[in-house]
């Protein structure tokens, strides 16, 4: 819009560093908490895992195009509601939203993949990337790191972290990442 000078205002960057990277924080925490209770919930409900959230695990091993592949109600309630919150409860504005709903779906996608990359920069910054979720996976009927997309705080606070060891798997020549109890347990 036009000033009464007859030009328009320059556009400026409205937060500073420091506010965008707290909005952010705030945004990833929230998302974290809520998604954390929801896909919780979706396998201690009998019901909501077999009608819902059992559209996810038919993936037994994760491939990154895997990474929304959900039920509707699943992709309403945990990413699109979780998403919401998190973007009113940090007070980003939409640019910043931009960004932070793409580091979303590009850490989803990454958390998918089903491949430890070396310098990966997700598995540099989280504890919860590829390796962490595909535990979740392997583990079937899985009481274990419900956490996503960002971290474990929420498993470690309520006891379900499964800590993994990577493994190199010289037969096919990749890394897998195995649960410490199971990996222990074969080993005696």
């Amino acid at each position: 819009p036009a000033t009464a000078t007859g030009r328009a205002p320059q556009r400026t960057w409205t937060g500073t560093c420091l506010t965008v990277a707290c909005q952010i924080g705030v945004a990833m925490a929230v998302l974290d908490g809520w998604q954390y209770v929801w896909h919780r919930c979706m396998h201690l409900n009998r019901f909501l895992y077999r009608h819902v959230h059992s559209w996810h695990h038919r993936l037994v091993v994760p491939y990154a195009f895997g990474a929304l592949y959900n039920h509707p109600i699943e992709g309403l309630l945990l990413d699109t509601m979780g998403g919401a919150l998190g973007f009113l409860a940090s007070g980003m504005s939409p640019r910043v939203s931009i960004f932070f709903f793409t580091l979303c779906t590009v850490k989803a996608v990454d958390d998918h993949c089903g491949m430890w990359l070396p310098g990966n920069m997700f598995h540099r910054c989280f504890w919860n990337n590829t390796a962490y979720h595909d535990v979740h996976h392997q583990l079937r009927t899985s009481g274990y790191n419900f956490s996503q997309p960002f971290f474990v705080t929420w498993d470690r606070v309520f006891g379900t972290h499964m800590p993994y060891v990577i493994e190199e798997d010289r037969a096919h020549g990749v890394l897998r990442a195995r649960p410490m109890a199971l990996h222990t347990s074969a080993g005696k």
